[in-house]
């Protein structure tokens, strides 16, 4: 149980690390950006979706290295998790339970990040725009 619960705050330290940067990375490089507004935020939108992308890989490594499914179910079954979105097709057992509750609330707390930070942007580049 020790494992499991060093590995879920290893997660969740990486996983808030990754999203850190890709935000503070697209803080500092989308106003060097010569492009419209509308791609700045498909710029935002890409970078975040590739950011929970790679989250949710880091997650259904540790799945697979923990539990006993596939990769491929690890990786799909990682992904329903981190989005709540709780199909029930896949159940973990045992500690790696530990994994998904903490992959849950992670993902839950790493998507809203991504809404507001995605909102703060949209306005700073309408505000922008109507100058």
């Amino acid at each position: 149980m020790i494992v499991i619960v060093a590995v879920c705050a290893l997660l969740v330290v990486a996983t808030t690390a990754i999203h850190f940067e890709v935000l503070r990375g697209l803080s500092a490089g989308l106003p060097r950006l010569r492009i419209p507004s509308r791609g700045k935020l498909l710029v935002v939108i890409f970078a975040t979706f590739l950011a929970h992308a790679v989250e949710i890989l880091l997650y259904a490594l540790a799945v697979y290295l923990l539990g006993n499914f596939s990769f491929n179910v690890s990786l799909y079954f990682s992904a329903e998790t981190y989005t709540s979105l709780g199909y029930g097709d896949v159940v973990p057992t045992g500690d790696l339970r530990l994994v998904a509750g903490v992959e849950a609330l992670n993902g839950l707390l790493l998507i809203g990040w991504s809404a507001s930070y995605t909102f703060i942007a949209m306005e700073r580049f309408w505000q922008a725009e109507s100058k």
